[in-house]
């Protein structure tokens, strides 16, 4: 999976405070993402962050 910082991605499930919109903000073994929503921070395997990406939107330059 091709992903870059600043990429948007939709994940299956939504996050509890209603948002499916990520933003990525680190990458790795592990990626980091940040909920457009509420800001919270995830950090999560690159393996488990392929299996619940739905779509990825390109970062805005």
């Amino acid at each position: 999976m091709d992903i870059k910082l600043g990429d948007v991605v939709r994940l299956r499930k939504k996050h509890p405070c209603g948002s499916y919109e990520w933003q990525v903000v680190r990458l790795g073994a592990d990626i980091s993402i940040k909920c457009l929503r509420c800001q919270r921070q995830v950090l999560l395997e690159r393996s488990v962050f392929e299996r619940r990406v739905k779509a990825v939107t390109p970062r805005i330059k």
